[in-house]
C-alpha cells in the first residue's frame, strides 16, 4: 500500500509528537517529586482569571486539540479510509470493540459503586503515543497496519467524543446550548454560500466556545463540531480545510499536547501510591487498557471479517490485529482528559491518572516487543 504525502507527514508529526510527550511527562514527574515540588505544582495552580492555568489548557488550549480531531476526521471520511465503507468497516469494528469490551470490564469492578462514571477512562487511544511506538519499528510495519491503527484511532477518538457529550455533560443550561448551536448555524450557512475567509468562522468559534463552556456541555466539544463547518471544498492543499488541519498540526503536537502532559502528571507519587492499586477503578483502569483494548479490537474485528462485514487488508494477518491491539491500550492523553470530567475527588483523580500512566507503559512496552518479535520471526 502507497502512503500519500499528507497521510506520511501525519505520522511523522504523530511519531515526534508522541515522543515528545513521553519526555515531558517524565519530566513533569521527576519535578512534581523533587525539591522543586511546591513552586512546580504552584505553577500550575496560579489563578488567571478566575481559573486554574491547568483549567484553562484542559478546558480552552485542548479545544484547540479536538478542532484538530474534527479536521482529521472529516477528511478521513471524505477522503480518507473512512470513505470507502469496506475499508473503513475493518478499523470501525475494530475501535467499537476497544471501546465496548473496556468499559464492560470496568464497569464489572466499579458498577454501582461511586467510581462507575469512569467507565469512559479506559475507552481511549492516545494517537500520538501509538503511532510514535509503532514508528519506532521502522520500515518493517505493513503500510496497512500503519493505515488500521491510525484509522482505528480516530475513531476511537470521536467515540471518545461522543462518551464526552453524552455521559459527562452536567445540568445543561439551554439558552446558551441553543445560542452555540445557534452560532453553529450561521457558521454553516456561510460554509453553504461558500464564504472562504477563515476570520468570521474563528470569531464564531470563539463565541460557540463561550456559550458551550456556560451552558453545561464540556467546551471542548466546540472544536469538533467548528471543524464540520469549516469548508472542505475538494480537500485539495488549496482548501480552507487542509490549511488550518496543516497549520495546527505542529501546534497541537508541539505545544497544546506537550502542556496538557506537563499540567496533568504533576502528580506528588507518596511512598503508599501502590495502596490505590488494589482498588476496583485502578484496578478497571489497568486491566480495561491492558487486557480490554487488544481483546476487544481482535475479537471485533475477528467477528466483523467472519461477518463478511470488512476484510483483512492484504500483508497483515490476526497476529497483527493483537499487536494493534496493545498499542491501542496507551491511553494516555485523551483517558487523563475523561478522569478529569468523571471525578471531582482528588484522591481518586490522582490514582486514576498513576493507573492510566502503568497502564500506557504496560501497554505500549507489551506492543512494541510483541510486533517487534512478529515482524522480525516473519524475516528470519
Amino acid at each position: 500500500m502507497k502512503l500519500t504525502k499528507t497521510f506520511k507527514a501525519f505520522l511523522e508529526n504523530k511519531k515526534s509528537g508522541g515522543l515528545l510527550l513521553l519526555f515531558v511527562t517524565i519530566l513533569s514527574l521527576t519535578l512534581a517529586n523533587s525539591s522543586f515540588q511546591v513552586p512546580y505544582i504552584a505553577i500550575w495552580e496560579k489563578d488567571l482569571g478566575g481559573h486554574s492555568i491547568t483549567h484553562w489548557i484542559n478546558d480552552g488550549l485542548m479545544t484547540i486539540f479536538f478542532l484538530l480531531i474534527g479536521l482529521e476526521l472529516e477528511r478521513e471520511i471524505y477522503h480518507g479510509e473512512l470513505s470507502n465503507i469496506k475499508n473503513a468497516a475493518l478499523p470501525i469494528m475494530g475501535a467499537l470493540g476497544g471501546m465496548f469490551v473496556p468499559a464492560a470490564l470496568f464497569l464489572a469492578l466499579n458498577f454501582g459503586t461511586i467510581t462507575q462514571s469512569g467507565a469512559g477512562i479506559p475507552m481511549a487511544t492516545d494517537i500520538a503515543f501509538a503511532i510514535g511506538i509503532l514508528s519506532l519499528l521502522g520500515n518493517k510495519v505493513p503500510a496497512s497496519l500503519k493505515v488500521f491503527l491510525t484509522a482505528l484511532a480516530v475513531i476511537d477518538d470521536l467515540g471518545a467524543i461522543i462518551v464526552i457529550a453524552v455521559f459527562y455533560t452536567s445540568s445543561i443550561v439551554f439558552v446558551n446550548l441553543a445560542i452555540a448551536l445557534g452560532i453553529w448555524g450561521i457558521l454553516f450557512v456561510l460554509n453553504r454560500m461558500k464564504i472562504h475567509n477563515l476570520i468570521p468562522y474563528l470569531i464564531g468559534g470563539i463565541l460557540m466556545w463561550y456559550f458551550m463552556l456556560n451552558s453545561g456541555v464540556h467546551a471542548t466539544i466546540t472544536g469538533v463540531i467548528l471543524a464540520f463547518v469549516i469548508p472542505f471544498g475538494d480537500g485539495s492543499e488549496t482548501s480552507l480545510s487542509y490549511k488550518l488541519q496543516h497549520f495546527l498540526h505542529k501546534p497541537v503536537s508541539f505545544l497544546i499536547l506537550p502542556l496538557f502532559a506537563i499540567a496533568n502528571t504533576c502528580l506528588v507519587i507518596g511512598s503508599d501510591w501502590h495502596e490505590g492499586l488494589n482498588h476496583p477503578n485502578t484496578l478497571g483502569i489497568i486491566l480495561g487498557l491492558v487486557v480490554g483494548k487488544p481483546l476487544g479490537i481482535l475479537l471485533f474485528s475477528y467477528i466483523g471479517v467472519n461477518a463478511g462485514f470488512s476484510s483483512l487488508p492484504k500483508k497483515i494477518k490476526w497476529n497483527h490485529i493483537l499487536g494493534a491491539g496493545m498499542l491501542g491500550g496507551i491511553g494516555f492523553t485523551m483517558s487523563i482528559f475523561i478522569t478529569l470530567l468523571a471525578f471531582k475527588d482528588s484522591e481518586i483523580i490522582i490514582f486514576s491518572k498513576i493507573a492510566i500512566l502503568i497502564a500506557s507503559a504496560l501497554s505500549g512496552i507489551f506492543g512494541f516487543v510483541y510486533l517487534k518479535y512478529i515482524l522480525e520471526k516473519k524475516n528470519i
